[in-house]
């Protein structure tokens, strides 16, 4: 059952509004004005089956809205409120209704969902602020080879340097007559006045003027050089002091230089060592490597091994006193046959000489590198 009745005049709004009211989010509203109405009627009654508007509080959801036992039926100059207690809601929020005064404003768009994810970091990321330096390197300079043929240094070797006879031994017999142990229970002359050419370059001038160059070439090395006389126009030393001073020298190697005196024809250059062992089996065996050494050297610089004593430019010898006494690595060398003319050209030219020397170094330097 329902009732006409006056508009009144302040509720025009809340008409126009009407199923909108409803749909959109302002129920409780539109509940309210619509009671407003209904006590404004001549009687005081309410819509037949009621006992007053029933209001339920809206849900927070906007999904749909429903307002039970009410419809509001708005006219142009009336409105009729009809119970609606055995009726389903007319409208919900999801049917769209429009009033010929307004639209429904637009539905008020939904921002969307922004969520910033924090970049994942791992192992593997790298970021201005936590660049890892590169480990700090000192550098070192290498440092030169000590041990070389060429150059370099060898601070710590001491070489002693014999060069045989001397040059006034022949005019002092009673001095170099003199016997003196020779090893292994021999005694032997002081020491002899050594052999020469042809034309009478002496053995003594040889030997001195060799071991000078040697000397020159083992100290551009570093190496320390002892040499058994300071002079080639003195007196000896004896063949047992020579020894000794090897020995006392803590001499790494001792290199004693030698002319020999044969039959022309015989020629060429040989290596002696020890044939019984003064010292040790260690250096007897270092005394060997050291004339291996000496006579590829040789070779190397275009010198050739004795065609005459001992084989392939080695030889072994047990009546030499310098060798029988020598507690360290020795070798007694005989250069070349000076009664040769080939060698003897060779032996007493100042190239000749320096060709030795430097083939005799070589050797010095390789049993040094090598051992």
């Amino acid at each position: 059952m329902s009732r006409r009745i006056a508009r009144p005049a302040g509720i025009l709004g809340c008409m126009r509004a009407r199923k909108s009211l409803i749909a959109l989010f302002l129920p409780l509203i539109a509940v309210t004005a619509c009671s407003a109405v209904d006590r404004a009627t001549t009687d005081g009654t309410t819509p037949e089956g009621t006992t007053g508007a029933s209001t339920s509080s809206p849900s927070t959801t906007h999904d749909a809205v429903t307002v039970p036992n009410v419809v509001v039926t708005p006219s142009r100059s009336t409105v009729t409120v009809t119970s609606t207690a055995d009726t389903p809601p007319a409208t919900t929020a999801s049917d769209p209704v429009t009033t010929s005064e307004t639209a429904e404003p637009p539905a008020t768009p939904t921002a969307p969902s922004t969520t910033t994810s924090a970049p994942s970091t791992t192992a593997s990321s790298t970021t201005a602020s936590s660049t890892t330096a590169p480990p700090k390197t000192t550098p070192t300079t290498p440092k030169p080879p000590k041990n070389t043929q060429t150059g370099g240094t060898m601070t710590k070797k001491i070489v002693v340097v014999d060069p045989g006879h001397n040059g006034a031994n022949g005019a002092n017999p009673d001095i170099i007559n003199q016997l003196v142990d020779a090893g292994f229970g021999q005694t032997k002359p002081c020491n002899t006045t050594g052999t020469s050419t042809n034309d009478g370059y002496s053995e003594a001038q040889f030997n001195w003027k060799v071991a000078n160059y040697v000397k020159a070439e083992l100290e551009s090395k570093g190496i320390t050089v002892v040499m058994t006389r300071d002079s080639n126009d003195g007196v000896g030393p004896c063949v047992d002091k020579r020894a000794a001073i090897g020995n006392n020298s803590d001499a790494d190697v001792v290199l004693s230089i030698h002319g020999d005196g044969s039959s022309e024809g015989d020629r060429g250059f040989y290596a002696m060592t020890a044939e019984q062992h003064p010292a040790s089996e260690a250096i007897a065996e270092a005394s060997d490597r050291f004339a291996v050494d000496l006579r590829d050297a040789l070779v190397d610089k275009g010198l050739s091994p004795a065609n005459y004593l001992g084989s392939n430019g080695l030889w072994t010898r047990s009546d030499l006193a310098g060798l029988n006494l020598s507690q360290v690595p020795t070798v007694m060398v005989e250069m070349g046959n000076m009664r040769d003319s080939a060698d003897s050209a060779l032996m007493t030219s100042d190239a000749g000489q320096q060709k030795i020397a430097n083939g005799l170094a070589a050797g010095v330097v390789q049993y040094l590198i090598s051992h």
